[in-house]
């Protein structure tokens, strides 16, 4: 796990929800910015999987964007969105295994043809007995 958050920068402002007066007087909303392009910690490879991964997160700027205000504290706001940015980073990064082709046992496939039969049996059956 890559720990970038040197490079991540805030801006506050005003959030709606709980909190009566506060809400109208402190600026308790967090957006984390991180500028992808303009960073020394990751390779080209990884730069090219964040972006392949996260593309629509990241602005025309390139800028990836991360907003919280899920609590009234500014400062529980702001580590809850640098998690979410440091997680949503590495989580693109993670290269998925490859599948592996495997061959269908004999056996299943004569399990599922003869499950196949016994139904159409059995509804043949129900077509012959009213006619």
């Amino acid at each position: 796990m890559i720990d970038f958050s040197t490079e991540i920068q805030y801006k506050t402002a005003r959030s709606g929800g709980k909190g009566g007066q506060n809400v109208n007087k402190v600026e308790t909303m967090v957006e984390a910015r991180w500028n992808v392009a303009g960073t020394k910690l990751f390779e080209e490879a990884q730069l090219e999987r964040i972006h392949l991964k996260l593309g629509k997160h990241i602005s025309k700027e390139g800028y990836l964007l991360v907003q919280c205000s899920e609590t009234r504290s500014q400062l529980e706001n702001k580590t809850i969105a640098t998690e979410k940015l440091l997680s949503l980073v590495n989580k693109a990064l993670i290269i998925p295994k490859k599948r592996k082709v495997t061959k269908i046992p004999k056996f299943v496939i004569e399990k599922r043809l003869q499950g196949k039969r016994i139904n159409s049996e059995k509804k043949a059956n129900r077509r012959n007995g009213f006619e």
